[in-house]
C-alpha cells in the first residue's frame, strides 16, 4: 500500500528565508537521510553556512551512502577543502570531529542500507553487469526507481494543500527553462482549463521576457517552479524576486539540496538520478501528471470543464469512424 510510504516533513529554513517550507518526502536514501536529525543538521549547514560549509553539506546531503566509506581526506578531495576545514565543519554540525559525524551517518544510515542492497541486486540480477552494453538497462532501471520513488511519496493531504492554494490563486505562473521547460508547458496546458488566469512564463524570447511575465506576480498568485540539475540559475533568480513579491511558491525538484529548497513554501520532489544524463525527467512528469489529476479530481465544477473541453475539442480529434473511413 503507497499510504504506508505517505509522509510529510518539515525543514524550518534559516531565519533570512522567513518560511517554512512543507516537504513532500520520498522513499529514497538521500531524501530518507536529509529528513534525520543528522540530515537537518546538514540543512541548516548547507543553508546558513559558510561557503565551504554549503559545499560540504551539499556533498553529503546527495551521498549519504558514502559517508561511512569515505575518510576525511578522500572528502577533502572530492570537496575542494582541506581536512581542518572538514574538521570546523563537523564541530558546526555539533560533532568533536569528522569521525563522528561519520559515526553518526553511519547510524542512520543503517535502516536504509538492506532496501538499496535489495533494490541493487534486483538490478544486477534483472540487467547483469551495469556499463558498457548494458547503459541502457541501467537507464531504464533508473528511470523505473525515480518513478517509483515519486509515486510512493505523494501525499494525498500535501496535494490537497497545494491543490487548494493552485484552485484559490488569482493567477496561476508556471517556470522552467531548458528540459524543464517542457515540464512547465506540459503543467500549463494541462492546468489552463482549470484557472481563470494561467502563464507559462518561459515560452519564447528568454529571460528577459520571462522576467517581464513575472513582473507583476503578486500575494494572491501562486508560482510552480521546476528545476532539476544541471540547475538553471535564471529559474532560482526568478523565483527568489516573486518569493520578494509575496507569491507562494510551489517547488517541483529533485533533492532537499537544490537551490529551490529553500525558497520554496511547499516542495513536490521528483528524483532525477540516471547514469548517463544529467538528470532523468520521467519522475517529473509523474508528480506533475498527479498535481493536474488531483486538481480536475478537487471540483465537480472541474469534471465539468473537463467535459466542455472535451465537446469544443471533439471536431479536430480523430475517432474510430475517422480512421475506418479513411482505411476504405
Amino acid at each position: 500500500m503507497l499510504s504506508t510510504y505517505l509522509r510529510q516533513a518539515y525543514i524550518d529554513m534559516p531565519e533570512k528565508a522567513k518560511h517554512t517550507t512543507d516537504l513532500i518526502a520520498v522513499g529514497t536514501p538521500e531524501l530518507t537521510f536529509a529528513r534525520s536529525p543528522l540530515g537537518q543538521r546538514l540543512v541548516d549547514l548547507q543553508n546558513s553556512g559558510s561557503r565551504s560549509n554549503r559545499v560540504i553539506a551539499e556533498y553529503l546531503l546527495r551521498n549519504p551512502l558514502r559517508i561511512p566509506a569515505i575518510g576525511i581526506e578522500e572528502l577533502a578531495s572530492r570537496t575542494g577543502v582541506s581536512a581542518a576545514t572538514l574538521s570546523r565543519f563537523a564541530r558546526a554540525a555539533s560533532f568533536e570531529g569528522y569521525a563522528e559525524l561519520r559515526a553518526a551517518a553511519a547510524d542512520s544510515l543503517q535502516g536504509m542500507l538492506q532496501p538499496v542492497e535489495k533494490l541493487r541486486s534486483s538490478i544486477q540480477s534483472s540487467s547483469g553487469k551495469l556499463g558498457g552494453a548494458n547503459v541502457l538497462v541501467g537507464g531504464l532501471e533508473a528511470s523505473v526507481g525515480n518513478v517509483r520513488s515519486a509515486a510512493e511519496s505523494l501525499d494525498p493531504k500535501a496535494l490537497t494543500t497545494i491543490v487548494s492554494l493552485i484552485s484559490r490563486a488569482n493567477e496561476v505562473y508556471t517556470l522552467g527553462f531548458g528540459l524543464s521547460s517542457h515540464l512547465a508547458s506540459i503543467l500549463a496546458l494541462d492546468l489552463q482549463p482549470f484557472c481563470a488566469r494561467l502563464t507559462n512564463v518561459v515560452e519564447f524570447g528568454g529571460t528577459e521576457v520571462a522576467a517581464g511575465r513575472l513582473l507583476n506576480i503578486g500575494k494572491r498568485d501562486v508560482l510552480i517552479v521546476l528545476s532539476f540539475p544541471r540547475y538553471a540559475t535564471d529559474a532560482i533568480r526568478l523565483t527568489s524576486y516573486a518569493r520578494t513579491r509575496g507569491a507562494k511558491i510551489v517547488a517541483i525538484t529533485d533533492s532537499p539540496a537544490s537551490p529551490l529548497a529553500q525558497l520554496a513554501d511547499y516542495l513536490l520532489f521528483a528524483p532525477a538520478n540516471h547514469p548517463v544524463l544529467s538528470s532523468g525527467l520521467s519522475a517529473a512528469l509523474v508528480v506533475v501528471e498527479a498535481l493536474v489529476s488531483a486538481l480536475m479530481i478537487s471540483n465537480p465544477d472541474n469534471v465539468k470543464q473537463a467535459s466542455k473541453l472535451t465537446d469544443a475539442i471533439a471536431a479536430y480529434l480523430v475517432d474510430g469512424t475517422d480512421a475506418h473511413s479513411r482505411k476504405s
